[in-house]
This record gives structure tokens, C-alpha cells and sequence, in this order.
């Protein structure tokens, strides 16, 4: 019996004449999506299936999104869908899924950091029955220690913290079958964190390690800061530690002044001794106040979350969709209900 009967019915056009989808978000990626998009032409080319490119524009302003619509004069099977404004990555990839049409669906970056040639394998595997696909990286080309040392314990720290299992050192790079697409699309946050999202669905996945490239050109979009808000946004929306965290801080906050007042006392009444008033009280003032700054901060994040999804505001709004007609083959939506913004 074929482990893709879901392929089967694709080639059959019961589903869709189109047997696998790309994605790539992009915003401002004009140095490299001409390298991008032939690397990627040359080996879906090899594939023997029929396939469509479809690049998500997140609010391009340097000539990415003229590039591509010159483009789509000239090839078959590729699906240009500009986003109102920069939504950010996360809506990108949610407008590209959405506008997905194939029974397996790739994400891909357009910085070339995930090399193209890996496709083959992830199709290989999915046509052995694994619904989902996770590239993990074996290394890291082009990063500093500082990102390569805080990837590591982040993914670590978020794998131990979620009830989702989030595999490590595993990003957007990945495929999904359409059953698995379709369970992802079912989830209706509007703060989404991919990363998690495709966790928590399941679906039998099989992992494949790769060697990341250094960026073919240009210049990454994502500094520290806005790294670390990614970070925050995956812990706080799998897992509710950090609050019982806070309640724990809290607790040995409470003991620790019961048992410096207990000794104050102590030494007071065994030995005389004066009691420190002034820098003990200061003391003591300042990390209690330490302690429910951060505890009222951690509470803020899941409050403004929850503020956020009761909006109930689409996690992307489409401009247009633009597409070159029929799908490619190799040689042989509307706006969803935007982000957390």
C-alpha cells in the first residue's frame, strides 16, 4: 500500500493538480531572491512532481516584490501574496500556508541559510509516510558564538518548559503534508509562534540533520532585541512556568525576610547588639521590590497575550495575490482571522 495516498490523489487532481508548495516569507530579501529562486528552480526541477513557489511579501520596500512580478510574466508556478504592511515572520508564514495549495508544503528562507538541496530528502521522507519533516541544524555557519550559545540554551530551556514536544536546534525550515496543514490551520491564535504551533499538532515526523549555510547576501532583519521578543513569545504562549516561577520567587522571598528577621532578633536579644535600621530596611525594600517588579512583569505578558487574542484582529490583511497561471513541473484564502501588533 503507497504511504501517500494523499500524493495519489493530488496526481489524480482531486485535491489540487499541485503536489508540493515552498513558501518563502521575505521582507526586503531583493540581494538574494534571484539567487534564491534559481537554486530552488534547479532542484524542484528534479523532483518529478508538479510544484508552485509561493513568496510571501511582508511589507517589501527595496524592489523584492517588482523583482517577482517580473518573474511571474516569465515562469509557470509561482504565486506572489503581498501582506498590507510587515506583520511580521510569523503572519508571513501563516498567509503563505494559507495560500498553499499543495499536498506537502516546504517553508523555506530566502536568505539560503537553509539550503535548497535538502528538499529532496524531505520529500523522500515524506513520501515514506512521515507527516511532518524538521530539519535539525548540525551546525551554524555565519553566527556569532553569542547567538549560537543563547539558541542552544533557548531551544533547551523551551523543550523543558513546553508540554508541546519542540525539538532543539530545529527552526522554519520543514515540511508538512497536507493532513498536517490542515490540523495547523485549526488553531485559531492570533499571537502565533510557529516553532511551537507545529509541535503541538504532532503527526508522525521524521528529523533530518543539516549543516546550515552562512547568508548568501545581505543582511539578516532580526536583531538581539527582536530575538529575544520571539523568545518570550514562545515561552509564554506553550507554557505557564514563568508564573509559578514567580510564585516560588515569591515564596523563598517571604522566607528569607521571616528568617533575617528571626536573627535580627535573635542576635537583639542574646547579645545586645543594635539593630542595622536604615541599610537593612533599604535592603530589604529593594529586593522586595525587586521581586514584584518581576513578578508583575511576567503577569503583564500573559495579560497583554490574552488582551491581544480577545481583539479577535486577523493575523495578516493580503493587499493582492498575483500568479503566473498553471503550476510548475519538473522535467520528467484571504487574510486570515494579524499577529500579536
Amino acid at each position: 500500500m503507497n504511504a501517500r495516498p494523499d500524493l495519489d490523489i493530488a496526481v489524480l487532481g482531486a485535491i489540487s493538480p499541485i503536489q508540493l508548495s515552498v513558501i518563502i516569507p521575505f521582507l526586503n530579501e531583493m540581494e538574494v531572491l534571484p539567487a534564491c529562486h534559481e537554486r530552488l528552480r534547479r532542484v524542484l526541477k528534479t523532483l518529478r512532481l508538479s510544484y508552485e513557489i509561493v513568496f510571501v511579501d511582508d511589507g517589501s520596500s527595496d524592489g523584492s516584490a517588482e523583482y517577482l512580478q517580473a518573474l511571474l510574466r516569465e515562469e509557470r508556478g509561482i504565486k506572489l501574496v503581498r501582506l498590507s504592511r510587515n506583520f511580521g515572520k510569523e503572519a508571513a508564514m501563516t498567509a503563505g500556508i494559507e495560500h498553499a495549495a499543495g499536498a506537502a508544503v516546504i517553508m523555506l528562507d530566502a536568505d539560503l541559510q537553509d539550503p535548497p538541496e535538502a528538499i529532496p530528502a524531505m520529500v523522500r521522507a515524506w513520501k515514506e509516510g512521515a507527516d511532518v519533516v524538521s530539519m535539525r541544524r548540525r551546525s551554524r555557519a555565519g553566527e556569532s558564538v553569542l547567538k549560537r550559545l543563547s539558541a542552544y540554551a533557548y531551544y533547551r530551556l523551551l523543550s523543558r518548559l513546553s508540554k508541546a514536544a519542540i525539538p532543539p536546534d530545529t527552526g522554519d525550515f520543514r515540511l508538512m503534508s497536507r493532513r498536517a496543514v490542515t490540523a495547523l490551520l485549526q488553531l485559531p491564535e492570533r499571537c502565533r509562534y510557529m516553532k511551537g504551533l507545529y509541535a503541538w499538532v504532532g503527526m508522525p515526523t521524521r528529523i533530518i540533520d543539516y549543516d546550515r549555510e552562512p547568508r548568501a547576501a545581505g543582511v539578516t532583519k532580526w536583531s538581539y532585541l527582536a530575538l529575544f521578543r520571539l523568545a518570550m513569545e514562545g515561552i509564554t504562549s506553550f507554557s505557564t512556568a514563568p508564573l509559578r516561577w514567580a510564585t516560588g520567587l515569591g515564596a523563598a522571598a517571604a522566607l528569607g525576610g521571616a528568617v533575617f528577621g528571626a536573627a535580627i532578633i535573635f542576635k537583639t536579644l542574646m547579645f545586645g547588639d543594635d539593630v542595622a535600621g536604615y541599610p537593612s530596611l533599604m535592603a530589604m525594600m529593594t529586593f522586595m521590590g525587586g521581586v514584584q517588579l518581576i513578578t508583575i512583569g511576567l503577569l503583564g505578558e500573559y495579560v497583554g497575550k490574552t488582551y491581544m487574542e480577545s481583539k479577535q484582529r486577523p493575523v495578516y490583511l493580503v493587499r493582492d495575490v498575483q500568479h503566473s497561471g498553471a503550476a510548475g513541473m519538473a522535467a520528467s484564502g484571504h487574510g486570515r482571522d494579524a499577529a500579536c501588533s
